[in-house]
Order: C-alpha cells, then structure tokens, then sequence
C-alpha cells in the first residue's frame, strides 16, 4: 500500500497563470510559500525562518476558481498529491520540477476591501466554499443513486 497525499497552507507568491488547452480545459500554476517559524534554543543559537516555495497546478473547476479569486498574497488551504516530472531545457539538459497537483483549495484569510470601506473585513474561510476537484468529470450527479448497495 502507498499514499501520496500533501496538505499545505501557506501564502500565494504571485496571481495564477491560467491557460485553457484543448476542449476548453483550464490548467493554472502558481507558486505557494509556506513557511516554519525561527526559534532560539536553550544555548542562545537563533534559527531563523524557513520558507519552501511549491508549484501548485490545479485543474478545470479549480483553475477557474484560481482565475477568480486566487491572487498575490492570498492565504490558501490546498490538499493534493506530490508529482515529478522531466523536460529538457534549451540546451538538452534534462531537468526535474516537483509539483503539487492540487485537489482541494479553500481560501482562508481575511477577504480584500472591497468597494464599501466602511465594511470590516470578512474571515475568506467563512464566506467561500471549499473547492474540490472531480475525479470523474461528466458522472451524472446522481450516479451514486444506482449503487446497490
């Protein structure tokens, strides 16, 4: 048995780049920080900061979502698996990228201002759903209805 499942929370480096391929299918990528507080140990040593930088791809119905409210600096809970994948770069060196393929993103945080300036800001995780992804794209709804069991 294995499992390749990744829990993230962390903030977003720059708006999702959103690209529609064949079909209409939407693909976005973003890069997501997350970050493990410094501490001082008992003998005074100072360890600072540590932050890791991910590549998030999220697909269809998330890539979409990502396009509307996804931005720079928004605070993101995203569940999803590890993928490594090779290409070979201008010169014909074979290089590696890690990605996370996201499967569930919930926005969290508090929500931008918006046109009214005398409205407090509003928690994201309280007023936006979470958002998953379909494994199987086109089922019928109520597919689940014909199971025997």
């Amino acid at each position: 048995m294995s499992v390749n499942k990744v829990i993230l929370i962390g903030n977003v480096g720059k708006d999702p780049e959103v690209r529609y391929l064949d079909k209409n299918v939407a693909v976005a990528n973003f890069p997501l920080a997350t970050t493990e507080k410094g501490y001082t140990m008992a003998n005074g040593t100072v360890v600072p900061d540590r932050t890791e930088w991910h590549n998030i791809v999220v697909w269809r119905g998330l890539a979409e979502f990502s396009e509307k409210y996804i931005k720079k600096g928004s605070q993101l809970f995203i569940e999803g698996k590890i993928k490594t994948r090779s290409y070979d770069d201008k010169t014909g060196n074979k290089r590696y990228i890690t990605e996370i393929y996201g499967d569930t993103v919930q926005l969290l945080g508090k929500r931008e201002a918006s046109d009214n300036a005398g409205t407090p800001s509003q928690p994201m995780a309280s007023q936006e759903p979470v958002v998953n992804a379909t494994p199987f794209d086109g089922a019928p709804a109520d597919a689940a209805d014909d199971l025997p069991f």
